[in-house]
């Protein structure tokens, strides 16, 4: 599973199509499409052009919250929210063979999301970010550390786990330390899509 993940960005669908287009050009890997609050079917619009895109770059195209939309562009997955589809509900719609996300903030989240079997989780945010409303609490590196902390001391499998949440080139070397499988990065790849390439070069 690649460890860069770009959570695209944008207030209009040509700037969300114009930034996912940057970050492929620039060898992401991993474009989960998230535009909330986007009028009409215009996310549908996006969702359906993106997933094209990221086949011809052979790119994995998952669709945040939306079941029925990953499940009609035949996208690789879906990245459900705490107060989303259930994952039950989600395998179910998309079938076995897909990707299926979940986000989480804390510890009892993380094991719900075990016990869900979820693919990945998204545990964040790291620190606070102005892309996501109602922000969950923020958890820094010493929460990072200790949910990883007390799944050890439980035995329990550490699951393929992505911070974020704010998260910077910077943080990745600490948060690999950690534990923490990989990133899902909005902010600055959007702003400094050629970022990409060190991201990956750090995340081995």
């Amino acid at each position: 599973m690649e460890k860069v993940q770009y959570i695209s960005q944008g207030s209009t669908r040509e700037e969300q199509e114009l930034n996912i287009q940057k970050a492929l050009d620039h060898g992401v890997k991993w474009v989960q499409v998230r535009w909330k609050n986007a009028p009409g079917n215009e996310f549908r619009r996006l969702c359906e052009t993106t997933r094209q895109i990221c086949l011809n770059y052979e790119t994995v195209c998952i669709i945040n919250d939306d079941v029925q939309i990953a499940k009609d562009t035949d996208a690789d997955g879906v990245h459900l929210g705490l107060q989303d589809t259930s994952v039950e509900a989600a395998r179910y719609i998309l079938g076995g063979h897909k990707i299926i996300g979940g986000t989480a903030n804390t510890f009892s989240d993380v094991l719900q999301r075990i016990t869900e079997s979820c693919d990945y989780i998204g545990l964040g945010p790291l620190r606070f970010t102005s892309t996501k409303e109602q922000l969950s609490p923020v958890l820094g590196f010493k929460g990072y550390q200790n949910i990883i902390e007390e799944l050890k001391s439980g035995s329990i499998q550490i699951p393929k786990i992505f911070a974020i949440g704010g998260v910077i080139l910077n943080d990745v070397e600490l948060l690999q330390q950690i534990g923490i499988y990989g990133v899902a990065v909005s902010g600055q790849i959007t702003h400094q899509p050629s970022v990409i390439k060190k991201f990956k070069t750090v995340l081995q």
